[in-house]
Parts: C-alpha cells; sequence; structure tokens
C-alpha cells in the first residue's frame, strides 16, 4: 500500500482513499483491517488510520475537520504562557477533549468566520497551526480570564491586522488594554 511511502503519519479514511485510488469502501476497509492486524497501521479512532509512531500534531487536525492547533499549545511553545499543559489545544466546530495513545487532545469550538479564515494560520507538513499572533487572539476570545506571561514575542502589528476576523468591539477594547501595559 502506497501509505508506507508517504511522509504523512496520519490519515483520514477518505485521505487514504485518495492516496492508494481505492473507490469501492468495502474492499478499502477489509485493507485497512488487514494492516491493522498486522501491526503496520493503528486505528486510535474510527475512520483514523495512523503509521505505528504517528506525529500527534498531525493527528490533531484529523479528530474534527475543520480544525487547526492553536490556542495553550501555541501559546506555550512561542514562550507567552509558562504553564505546561501537555495536552495539544485546537478551535473547531465543537468543543471536546479525546486521549489517544496516551496524548491528550483538547478542541474549543469558536464561530464559523473566525474558524473558516486562513489569516494567522500556517500549513505545513499537513499541519494547521496558528500563528502565535492568532492563538492570543482565539485564547482572549474564548477566554476572558486569561492572563499571558511574556507578550515579548507578539507582534502587536500582526495582532491588530488578525483583530477585524473576531468581530467584536470588546476585543478590539481588551486588545487596547493589553498593549497599553506595554
Amino acid at each position: 500500500m502506497a501509505i508506507g511511502a508517504s511522509p504523512r503519519t496520519a490519515f483520514n479514511t477518505k485521505s487514504i482513499a485518495l492516496l492508494v485510488n481505492e473507490k469501492r469502501n468495502m474492499s478499502l476497509t477489509k485493507k485497512l483491517n488487514y494492516y491493522v492486524k498486522k501491526g503496520l497501521l493503528l486505528n486510535p479512532r474510527k475512520g483514523i488510520y495512523t503509521k505505528t509512531s504517528p506525529n500527534p500534531e498531525e493527528l490533531a487536525g484529523l479528530v474534527f475537520v475543520p480544525s487547526y492547533i492553536s490556542l495553550e499549545y501555541v501559546l506555550q511553545k512561542a514562550g507567552v504562557v509558562f504553564q505546561y499543559d501537555s495536552a495539544i489545544t485546537s478551535v473547531s466546530y465543537l468543543s471536546r477533549e479525546i486521549e489517544m495513545g496516551g496524548q491528550t487532545f483538547r478542541y474549543r469550538q469558536i464561530k464559523k468566520e473566525v474558524l473558516y479564515s486562513l489569516d494567522g494560520i500556517e500549513r505545513y507538513d499537513n499541519i494547521n497551526i496558528a500563528t502565535p499572533e492568532r492563538a492570543l487572539l482565539d485564547m482572549m476570545y474564548l477566554n476572558s480570564e486569561c492572563y499571558f506571561d511574556n507578550l515579548d514575542g507578539i507582534s502587536r502589528r500582526k495582532v491588530v491586522q488578525l483583530l477585524p476576523i473576531y468581530q467584536s468591539s470588546r476585543m478590539n477594547e481588551r486588545i487596547k488594554e493589553l498593549f497599553k501595559t506595554k
């Protein structure tokens, strides 16, 4: 199967069907079950298959589509928040917390206009991830009580450019207040 040659580590059934050019669902399902039984693929969740060592960030984007990695996970990596949390946090069309393979994936619901905007979202290696500025705005939009430890790596100019996505006068005021202390 062409999955082994792919640099991707996580797949949904549709992406595998395209990769191996299989149009018959039943045939594909039988093949996938065979590879899972042989230990060549893992099936951590219905409709999701991974190589034996999947990239958790890649897997996060397949659980709920559309979604992108954001919030605490991105802010922690950027040094904006210091409190460690091993969960991969994403925004999506619904709120859920799930565990797969010892990794926690946390999804927060955000309005469609924000979710579907690609501004401030980077895509690499089949992973959609927010820039620190977009993650900061997502966090402020979803959590009015959020606190940021270090804003040095955040571009105020980029934050202001992304602000119209949220269509919120309250967010505009909060951003003015946040950067006033800087």
